[in-house]
């Protein structure tokens, strides 16, 4: 994770320590991807082995989220998602971690490939909001 990126977001955990959880294990990482039945993309892994559950442009669902992020794991958001759309998506769709929401139900994705993408329920649309986690980071984190 690039070094300007690591302090910004520490800097903004430092005020706000609700925002920041508990660093993913390597255990945590694979028996999800195993769950799951995919890999997690590298950027995610490298944010969540650092920061775990935490801030960073929007919350960053992992396994020990900030009190302020909530409880619900990457695991349960992901299998939610495809429980409530995955005959409505494509196989790119079904493949990606549902990491956030946009807090009118769109679930904030991350495909295999690392893309940040808004699924628009209601359309039964996908946005593609930045081609990588660090270009959201750079965009979002203050």
């Amino acid at each position: 994770m690039p070094a300007e990126l690591v302090a910004r977001v520490e800097s903004l955990l430092a005020e706000h320590p609700s925002l920041r959880g508990q660093p993913a294990t390597d255990a945590e990482i694979e028996a999800a991807q195993q769950t799951l039945g995919i890999v997690f993309a590298p950027q995610y892994v490298a944010f969540i082995k650092h920061f775990g559950g935490s801030f960073g442009g929007v919350d960053i669902h992992a396994f020990a989220n900030g009190s302020l992020i909530g409880r619900c794991t990457v695991t349960e958001l992901t299998l939610r998602f495809r429980e409530r759309y995955g005959d409505d998506v494509s196989d790119h769709l079904r493949t990606a971690l549902a990491i956030s929401d946009d807090g009118a139900g769109n679930p904030v994705l991350i495909s295999t490939e690392g893309e940040i993408m808004l699924y628009l329920h209601d359309e039964n649309e996908v946005e593609v909001l930045f081609p990588s986690l660090y270009d959201m980071m750079d965009a979002w984190v203050p």
